[in-house]
């Protein structure tokens, strides 16, 4: 296009030598032009992480929560490896757990810079749900230390879920009073109407669809956290005879 232009313009104005001028300057700025759109096309390409990598990363949030209390418990890795074997099959789940006892014994890993990895190649909802298997692994041996909670909260501010979402997660593994309310985010004094809303909410935020992910472990917690909503509001129901 501006080859063309240029080269037009420069015989109108100057003649013959504008002719000649203007097919080279528009040739090169057609050039930086076309080069732009596939720079940018790369650089989109960059932002979507590959399942490898989004493994990788899954893993490695998963030894931090794992070495949180500084032991490895035997009941966290049985759960990490029934849940891949379960979700990808039992050769994929194999390698990939190859790669998560050297990860979980061997390398350092930093948090802040993964979850910085995963906030630019991932949408939100995808990480609710990196948060609720997190939770899944802390409480695989039936309870959730301290130190476990506390650092499963510092990789949620790492993945800038917001105090709300990681309440709500929360309270569908550390159990309380009002834990159903607190899953909808709604107050036990809310009204029904209101309740009803807040479920409605929740239906469109945590439904699993709206997970875009090719991870089938991260669909797979979208499925389970989606069922803790329904069960939530049900139990409501029946406690005020909705």
């Amino acid at each position: 296009m501006f080859k063309l232009i240029f080269t037009l313009g420069g015989y109108f104005f100057i003649g013959l030598p504008g002719l000649v001028a203007g097919f080279i300057l528009g040739s090169i700025i057609d050039r930086i032009s076309g080069g732009g759109v596939r720079v940018q096309t790369i650089m989109n390409d960059r932002r979507q992480v590959s399942p490898a990598d989004f493994e990788l990363n899954l893993l490695s949030l998963c030894s931090i929560v794992i070495k949180a209390d500084g032991t490895v418990n035997q009941n966290e890795l049985h759960y990490v490896r029934n849940y891949f074997i379960s979700t990808y099959g039992k050769d994929k789940a194999n390698a990939i757990f190859r790669t998560f006892n050297e990860v979980v014994k061997e390398r350092v890993v930093s948090a802040p810079r993964i979850c910085a990895f995963l906030n630019q190649r991932t949408r939100y909802e995808v990480r609710l749900q990196l948060l609720h298997f997190l939770f899944g692994i802390a409480n695989a041996d039936g309870a959730i230390s301290e130190a476990e909670l506390s650092k499963i909260k510092e990789i949620a501010g790492y993945l800038r879920v917001y105090p709300r979402d990681f309440e709500s997660i929360m309270a569908m593994f550390v159990k309380s009073t009002n834990n159903a309310y607190k899953i909808l985010e709604v107050e036990p004094e809310s009204s029904d109407s209101d309740v009803k809303t807040a479920y409605r909410k929740m239906v469109k935020k945590y439904h699993p669809d709206k997970v875009i992910t090719d991870d089938p472990a991260i669909k797979k917690g979208a499925e389970e956290k989606f069922r803790q909503v329904q069960m939530a509001y049900e139990q409501i129901q029946q406690e005020r005879g909705m």
